[in-house]
């Protein structure tokens, strides 16, 4: 396993303090900056934590303190603080004329044996009717549940 050595500049060391002693933040922002000031090579105080006794002192894994170190080395102290930025984009799948057929397909008669029809069957439906390539029924769910 690789040995990641973090070393902090002063202005580093105080925006660390500063996310450590004020404001409000993240648990696992506050958490990640205790890490990083207690894993720096160059910290004021005399006596150097290791691995272990950081881990045992904030009650987390050793694995924690290494993957924060990795990031900090590699990608940054924001990085390492708040984790990478969140990029994916969902596109919506059901929009205002499925709604309306789905609603349609679920006010419809139901079928022989059946005293109405389930989230799968109005799904199944709609793939059969060829309104969508397909549908889960979670989706179904969620388009038809009451909103106020």
């Amino acid at each position: 396993m690789e040995k990641y050595i973090v070393s902090l500049n002063e202005e580093e060391r105080l925006y660390l303090h500063e996310i450590t002693r004020k404001g409000s933040h993240k648990s696992q922002k506050v958490l990640n900056a205790l890490i990083l000031l207690n894993v720096d090579v160059n910290r004021p105080k005399s006596s150097k934590s290791t691995n272990e006794s950081i881990s045992s002192h904030l009650n987390i894994s050793m694995k924690k303190i290494d993957r924060v170190k990795k990031r900090f080395v590699e990608e940054g102290i924001e990085v390492a603080l708040c984790g990478r930025p969140k990029n994916r984009e969902y596109t919506k799948k059901v929009d205002g004329d499925l709604e309306a057929k789905l609603v349609a397909i679920s006010c419809s008669e139901t079928p022989e044996g059946f005293a109405r029809r389930s989230l799968r069957m109005l799904a199944e439906k709609a793939v059969e009717l060829e309104y969508v390539d397909s549908i889960s029924h979670e989706t179904v769910r969620r388009t038809l549940k009451k909103t106020n």
